[in-house]
């Protein structure tokens, strides 16, 4: 085995680096080398002023087409990097495609394609979805680009030179749909329901597993298990929900065995060979953790900058299948490299369809291509927020989809949003103007009431999203637009009005009603307005028109527009029209 300097490695590194879209300009790396003592195993970083907010999707393999549990991911990764910049911070979103490992060399081989040709073709259909359902990526990374493959070689040789690294025997099960080896306490022999066959499973996953022997390199994982227990003492909120943090507790307190982290190239020639030596390929999960890494311009080349470009990663939204490669190998790896770890991981459940987990094989699957042609994108990206679990798995269904459409949407913000701004009898922008000149001017004990709810409402759903929990905020917003249509009909503005056909406009019995009114129709826009700020991430297209049709600036739709009155909006900047024409949420072409 020949010797592969650290110092060629980074050379190959510099070499390959890519510019990014948030990038200036960058200088050379003065190389260095870290001790474990020289930093804690925190999630902080000194030189944090200048450090993005930087959020991932796990990436995803390229061995079968893209599901609605890929669009889950997405979504929930793109509505955490819009909330960061609705508060006016700098945000990077990085999104991917996993293409090396045994399951895509397989599946390359079973389509009678080379492999990189298969991965070239495929990876287009998950940048695609990512951009039709709105989520735009700072960088759509693939693990076949040469900058990863430089961080990849990189981070091998720093982990080999700091002894973390060996040669030994392994033996074990294998699951090639997962890509990682089970213990036998891991695995069980099970009927394979499509085929009647008998076969070892992973009891975790489900999936096929083949005994495999081999000679190969190891990962020292178990000389972290205290010092991961520490870590997770540390920061209770690194793993959300709760409850898979105190699994993965468990799981480590358990005990550690060492990682095997790569395969001999007569069984894996698709992927990083292990540097210094062709005969073994890097392991598939060593090899795509390190995307994270690579995104943000990793090896470091300007000392005291690593957070210039992100690093520490704010969050990882990965799904609950792939907890434990992000949540114990991910760190462990890390603490090997003596860098930051990430401040969370954000774990969501699965989607089940008629109440059963999705299947290619039994074709139990949604095209998410097809479910946003038919419902839109915002529709979509609505309905996965709202009916999508964390801990539990949600179940999928058109049905559903057009509940939560007629319901919250079309019967719910849309009702609301055409009543105020189309509706006949009364001014949104004089209503605006007399409440906000000067101190603002509501009394009543029910107008109060409501106007206080107005005011809880941005701090209320900033706390869910402080605790991920993107659901709950949505929820909390959509509550808001279901009580401000039970005030106004409670209130009933359209009795002060007195409709005379001989003019074009209505008017009042008296000033005394005309104050009522504008009081009612100001606090039911400022409902709007507040809202319509507040659900940007979830749905932008929809409330960029919303916004558009209560006359809100674009500079007025921040995070921090939601915390006073603005005098400066009531006069659409959009026509209105007639009918279904102009309608926030039309009828959906088909409600079955």
């Amino acid at each position: 085995m020949k010797f592969y300097p650290v110092q060629v490695a980074l050379h190959h590194a510099l070499k390959a680096k890519k510019s990014v879209p948030w990038e200036t300009s960058w200088t050379c790396f003065q190389w260095r080398r870290f001790t474990p003592a020289q930093r804690g195993y925190s999630t902080d970083v000194s030189s944090s002023s200048n450090k993005p907010y930087y959020v991932t999707t796990p990436i995803f393999y390229v061995n079968a087409a893209p599901h609605v549990g890929h669009l889950y991911s997405m979504v929930l990764t793109d509505i955490l990097k819009r909330w960061q910049v609705l508060l006016g911070k700098h945000a990077i979103l990085c999104t991917g495609t996993d293409e090396h490992g045994m399951k895509i060399q397989r599946a390359a081989n079973e389509a009678g394609m080379d492999v990189r040709s298969f991965c070239d073709k495929n990876y287009k259909a998950f940048d695609m979805l990512a951009r039709k359902a709105d989520v735009i990526p700072d960088r759509f990374i693939r693990t076949t680009d040469s900058d990863h493959k430089a961080a990849v070689e990189y981070c091998w040789l720093m982990l080999k030179e700091r002894g973390y690294i060996y040669t030994s025997q392994h033996e074990g099960w294998y699951a090639v749909s997962d890509e990682t080896f089970y213990p036998q306490s891991a695995v069980h022999l099970v009927l394979d329901p499509p085929t009647g066959r008998k076969m070892m499973a992973s009891i975790e996953t489900g999936k096929e597993v083949e005994w495999t022997s081999e000679t190969n390199y190891h990962f020292r994982l178990s000389a972290f298990k205290d010092r991961l227990l520490f870590f997770y003492a540390q920061n209770p909120e690194f793993i959300v929900p709760s409850a898979r943090y105190n699994d993965i507790k468990r799981a480590v307190s358990s005990g550690l065995q060492d990682l095997s982290v790569s395969r001999p190239v007569e069984r894996l020639s698709w992927g990083i060979r292990v540097p210094g030596d062709d005969s073994q390929t890097i392991y598939v999960w060593l090899d795509a953790l390190i995307n994270y890494l690579t995104t943000a311009r990793y090896p470091f080349q300007e000392p005291g900058q690593e957070s210039r470009y992100g690093w520490p990663a704010d969050c990882h939204v990965v799904g609950k299948d792939i907890v434990r490669f992000h949540c114990i190998y991910w760190p462990a790896f890390l603490m090997a490299l003596d860098l930051p770890l990430p401040h969370q991981v954000l774990t969501h459940a699965h989607w089940t369809l008629g109440h059963e987990k999705m299947s290619k094989s039994t074709g139990n699957v949604v095209n998410p291509f097809f479910a946003l042609d038919r419902f839109g994108v915002d529709t979509m990206r609505y309905y996965l927020a709202y009916d999508g679990g964390l801990q539990d798995d949600a179940d999928y269904g058109n049905e559903h989809i057009i509940e939560r459409y007629s319901k919250g949407l079309k019967n719910g913000l849309g009702n609301l949003a055409s009543r105020i701004v189309r509706g006949k009898g009364w001014d949104v922008r004089r209503a605006v103007a007399k409440a906000t000149s000067g101190p603002l001017k509501i009394s009543g004990h029910y107008n109060m009431l409501h106007l206080a709810r107005i005011s809880r409402l941005p701090e209320q759903v900033s706390k869910h999203m402080e605790r991920l929990d993107i659901g709950a905020a949505l929820k909390t917003i959509m509550s808001m637009i279901f009580t401000t249509n039970q005030y106004m009909q409670n209130c009933a503005p359209w009795d002060l009005v007195v409709v005379n056909p001989f003019r074009t406009s209505n008017s009042t019995k008296s000033q005394e009603d005309e104050d009522k009114l504008d009081t009612i129709i100001y606090l039911c826009a400022e409902s709007l307005r507040v809202c319509g700020i507040l659900l940007q991430p979830y749905m932008p297209g929809k409330m960029e028109k919303l916004l558009d049709m209560l006359g809100v600036q674009p500079d007025a739709r921040k995070f921090e527009n939601t915390l006073h009155n603005n005098r400066d909006y009531g006069t659409s900047n959009l026509g209105l029209g007639r009918g279904i024409e102009g309608v926030l949420f039309p009828p959906l072409r088909s409600d079955n």
